[in-house]
């Protein structure tokens, strides 16, 4: 087995991690440093369970070479806490719109929409729609997801209004 040295940004902290260079990034994330908001879905891109961040933007993390990771920012769930970990706005509104049951795609649908409410230009529902159509949901349906995701966008378009005007 050839393995190799990966470092990279997770969660705002520089990680290095041992390797197999045929790993995904899902399995180092999960297996090297713990991160159990990952999840092992469908494993070829499909579902968007194991959806986060790199360098910004989503990407299915059980396709993505861990190698690949080298030098990149990742951010995953556990990094949208605070420091003394309270949940993010995102998390709450999922929460508040009743748009979890199992919870198994909730990350995914999380991190895929962290790019939509940091977004300076609103987005209506059915953009909103298409940004999250790599990610599947089984059993809450998609109107309460929608319903979050808009929430917290336009909640955030509103705070920086404010924050700019004064």
């Amino acid at each position: 087995m050839a393995t190799k040295t990966v470092t990279c940004t997770v969660n705002g902290k520089e990680r290095s991690y041992e390797i197999d260079v045929r790993s995904s990034l899902s399995d180092m994330l999960r297996g090297n440093a713990g991160l159990q908001s990952i999840k092992h879905g469908c494993d070829v891109g499909e579902c968007g369970a194991c959806t986060v961040l790199i360098n910004g933007q989503p990407f299915n993390s059980c396709i993505y070479l861990a190698v690949w990771a080298q030098g990149k920012e990742i951010l995953t769930l556990e990094g949208l806490s605070d420091p003394k970990g309270a949940i993010s706005d995102i998390q709450q509104a999922f929460i508040d719109e009743g748009a979890v049951q199992c919870g198994f795609c909730t990350p995914g649908f999380i991190m895929s929409s962290i790019p939509i409410i940091e977004s300076e230009t609103p987005m209506d529902r059915s953009e909103i729609k298409r940004q999250i159509s790599g990610n599947l949901c089984r059993c809450t349906g998609y109107e309460k997801i929608v319903d979050a995701i808009e929430k917290t966008q336009k909640k955030r378009i509103e705070e920086r209004k404010q924050h700019t005007a004064n």
